[in-house]
């Protein structure tokens, strides 16, 4: 069996001793910085200012005294000499996953910054550009305009209309909904339609000032610390120099966006997690009950287990699609199945390791002085963000041919901490194709870790899903009921998943117990969307019979489970808040 040669403490965030080596100096001081902000405000305070609904404005006045903002989310091309300042996939993950450990309300200003900017530096508008670098630079946050109460992302329907002005601008109207930052945001990139053209020639991406008079903010729609605003334009005047895009550029630069941005919601849930597992296991493992210690029951440890497990391989996966989205370009296009991943599946798997973890401190979770109460009340949220699970699974089955079946050859993909700006992300290109899109061979990960027991025992169901395809294949009906099709997108899910996962476990030189650990919840996992499928009233006799086939049960090694197990105990009093 081999050595971890990742010490078992690094695999999560610890403020302190975080250090992340793999970065340059300016980035660990800025992580760093923002570490340390949070660990001076201290946990009580950040729970009243959460209790109280307080806008952030003191982490924003930290975000421009250190040019946090500034720095991480301007591309280099107008970084005015800073030669820190670029758009690096790897450190916004990690000041996203650090970010969400103290609260996500601090999570959201810097993701919705982020959605905000993408139409930004996706438009060939020089001048909006330097304009959106100088707010960064002054400690401003951006806003995405996108969502409208009526319609939600439904950017066929927008309401938001635009009236030609005669001198090449337009006039504005109408209401955008669930809009983040959208009280104090510089530059707000709105989603409209003209009315004067029909269909794909008549959308325009353009930026609104929230300060301006005729931008009228009508309230937060929710209460909380995170400003998620409704707002209304009333013959806003749109200059010229205000377009950002226009046409089918304009669609296309909104959903580009979205495959940026729906990335963070993976970091955010991570980051959620992380700390409430601290708080859980120190807190099970202090506490007495009928004369036993809390973590003595075997239930109880069964649950920190899993949840342990799941929350290690989120963090795997994550980390590794860094990688591919990092490494992207027009010839490589496997983040668009990667990216929806790290939306539907972490986030989804963050969801389940709360409820796990909610399930051992029970009543403790809901108290108002805990993190874990906030956790509890956030962790379903991104689930449902830049949107739901369904609408991305059912991205994600489009790929399935191609990579089940159809593997293609590419340069091998390196980690990549490196200090490079990520121009791709702007670049991406028109939209369509998913179903071109090839992948390497999904199988040889698994072959390389077949000696892991459970790893073994998945590969052979995923080979399973891979005959049922060939042998029992769903008919066009069947594609067309949407709860079928999801099952299937999950069972598919998986093994992707899985791949990421192995990879990145190589990589680190993960220890082989948690690893083991990991597949044995996948093939419980698997099992159960397997039985969802035989439910089905529309599976066909041939799909039942693969169903109850594919059902299998994990490789039972109570040394191995006995060590991960000592593992998650080992982290009782690692982290506590201040």
């Amino acid at each position: 069996m081999s050595t971890s040669t990742t010490p078992v403490r690094e695999l999560l965030l610890n403020p302190r001793t975080y250090d992340p080596a793999q970065f340059d100096d300016e980035t660990r001081r800025l992580l760093r910085a923002t570490i340390d902000y949070f660990e001076g405000v201290g946990k009580q305070e950040l729970l009243r200012r959460d209790r109280d609904a307080e806008w952030i404005d003191d982490f924003l006045g930290f975000v421009h005294r250190e040019n946090l903002f500034a720095t991480f989310l301007t591309p280099a091309a107008y970084a005015d000499g800073h030669p820190n300042r670029r758009w690096d996939a790897a450190r916004n993950a990690a000041l996203s996953e650090i970010l969400a450990f103290y609260g996500l309300s601090y999570w959201y200003a810097e993701q919705v910054t982020i959605l905000g900017l993408g139409p930004i530096w996706m438009s060939a508008n020089d001048a909006a550009k330097r304009r959106a670098a100088q707010q960064l630079n002054a400690g401003g946050v951006m806003a995405f305009g996108l969502s409208e109460q009526s319609h939600g992302a439904d950017l066929y329907n927008t309401d938001m209309l635009l009236t030609p002005d005669g001198a090449g601008g337009f006039t504005a109207s109408g209401e955008k909904y669930y809009i983040g930052n959208g009280n104090v945001a510089g530059m707000v990139s709105v989603f409209g339609r003209r009315t004067d053209r029909e269909g794909p020639d008549a959308y325009v991406f353009f930026v609104a000032d929230a300060r301006h008079p005729d931008y009228h903010l009508i309230e937060s729609v929710i209460h909380g610390q995170m400003y998620v605003s409704t707002f209304a334009l009333t013959n806003y005047p749109v200059a010229a120099g205000d377009v950002l895009h226009t046409g089918k550029d304009a669609f296309a630069a909104a959903l580009n966006t979205v495959n940026i941005g729906k990335f963070n919601l993976c970091s955010a849930s991570v980051g959620l997690c992380e700390h409430a597992f601290y708080e859980a296991i120190t807190h099970a493992n202090n506490r007495i009950l009928y004369g036993r210690r809390v973590t003595d029951f075997s239930h109880v440890q069964a649950n920190f287990v899993e949840a342990f497990t799941r929350l290690v391989a989120m963090k795997l996966f994550s980390t590794r699609a860094i990688d591919y989205f990092r490494s992207a370009s027009r010839d490589d296009r496997r983040y668009l199945l990667f990216n929806p991943l790290t939306k539907s599946k972490v986030t989804s798997e963050g969801e389940r390791v709360v409820t796990l973890l909610l399930d051992v401190v029970a009543a403790k979770g809901y108290e108002k002085r805990t993190f874990f109460q906030q956790v509890n009340r956030f962790a379903g949220w991104l689930p449902r963000l830049e949107g739901t699970v369904h609408v991305n699974v059912s991205q994600i089955v489009k790929f399935m041919p191609n990579y089940l079946f159809r593997p293609a050859q590419y340069p091998a993909v390196p980690p990549r901490p490196d200090a490079t700006d990520d121009a791709f992300f702007f670049a991406q290109g028109p939209l369509g194709g998913a179903g071109q899109v090839q992948f390497d061979d999904w199988t040889q990960a698994y072959e390389r870790n077949a000696a892991q027991p459970n790893v073994a025992l998945f590969y052979e169901q995923a080979k399973a899903l891979a005959d049922l395809l060939t042998t029992a294949a769903p008919s066009a009906e069947q594609l067309e009921e949407l709860d079928f099709l999801l099952i299937l997108g999950h069972l598919f899910s998986l093994i992707v998943y899985g791949q990421l996962i192995l990879e990145q476990a190589e990589i680190i030189g993960l220890d082989d117990a948690i690893l083991d650990q990991i597949f044995a919840v996948a093939v419980q996992d698997f099992s159960a969307y397997a039985v969802a499928l035989h439910g089905k009233t529309a599976a066909t006799e041939a799909q039942q019979a693969w169903a109850l086939g594919a059902i299998a049960r994990p490789a039972v090694d109570a040394d191995r489970y006995q060590r991960v197990w000592e593992t998650v105990r080992s982290f009782d009093g690692a982290y506590e808040m201040p």
